[in-house]
């Protein structure tokens, strides 16, 4: 589950690219989540303890970027495609994010290495920030889902901070934000999954639903319930709206179209039942 380019939307099938809660649950031990690696990769568990998304520091002049008339949405990608080494992070928001400083502070606050990748310009979305991450502890790339929830809320938390405008346009400022979306996104609706073959020895499970906090733990877990293999590759944050690749095995070899369908239903089934706490995040 795991895995720079300074265009994080070029990874794997492409479907992800054009980018666009809470529960009573306590995070399960997910026994088979692992990087994507050349070699067999250790099993890893969730941690017990809860990680809490710290709050950036006091509001500061270099997180503010230029204003408009309309609120743009909001786009976090986190892709473990791209590069074997680090986890690559892009954000936009229009054209309104300066350089982050207090972004990248609050996730070196989760034990992370933080380097700013690239800065570019995109007509269609704005500015895009763009940052290789790896744990301080080993300097690998992130290969924790509590972690990687943990950097994508941290992320959404501080932008909402900066940018209060932000909060209406994010599922998570009902959760995090001083204002909720004025609409709520219908689960079942919302909700696209598609399995595909993906090479000899896995699957790519590609997944859009409703986003709410927890819900990339809780994704992980539905698929690790069904002792399926669980490979991450990218999730995008975009708006009200959650977009998952994973790349998926069984026993070494891609899911048989039995499991693809018992792996469809017991997704949705853990969808329409939030089931991460609040007090974890």
């Amino acid at each position: 589950m795991a895995e720079m380019a300074v265009t994080v939307a070029a990874a794997a099938a492409g479907t992800l690219r054009p980018c666009t809660g809470v529960s009573a649950r306590s995070v399960a031990v997910l026994g088979r989540w692992r990087p994507l690696a050349p070699a067999a990769p250790a099993k890893l568990r969730l941690s017990s303890p809860a990680v809490r998304v710290p709050r950036a520091t006091s509001p500061a002049a270099v997180e503010d970027g230029s204003n408009t008339d309309t609120d743009p949405i909001p786009k976090i990608i986190i892709d473990q495609d791209s590069d074997p080494d680090a986890t690559i992070v892009e954000v936009t928001l229009g054209d309104r994010l300066g350089d982050l400083l207090d972004t990248m502070n609050a996730l070196k606050n989760l034990g992370l290495n933080v380097n700013k990748a690239s800065v570019c310009l995109d007509s269609a979305t704005g500015k895009c920030n763009t940052f290789a991450l790896t744990k301080a502890s080993t300097g690998r790339k992130i290969d924790d889902p509590e972690l990687l929830e943990a950097v994508r809320l941290t992320i959404i938390n501080t932008m909402i901070q900066y940018h209060p405008e932000s909060s209406s346009q994010l599922a998570m400022g009902a959760t995090f934000g001083p204002e909720a979306p004025a609409e709520q996104v219908d689960v079942d609706i919302a909700t696209h999954i598609d399995i595909y073959d993906d090479g000899p020895e896995r699957s790519l499970l590609v997944l859009e639903t409703a986003d709410r906090p927890g819900l990339l733990i809780d994704l992980v877990k539905a698929i690790s319930d069904i002792n399926v293999t669980v490979h991450f590759g990218e999730f995008d944050t975009e708006g009200l709206l959650a977009k998952a690749k994973f790349h998926v095995s069984y026993r070494g070899k891609p899911l048989i179209k039995a499991l693809q369908q018992v792996l469809s239903n017991s997704l949705r089934y853990y969808l329409r039942r939030p089931t991460t706490e609040e007090g974890s995040f």
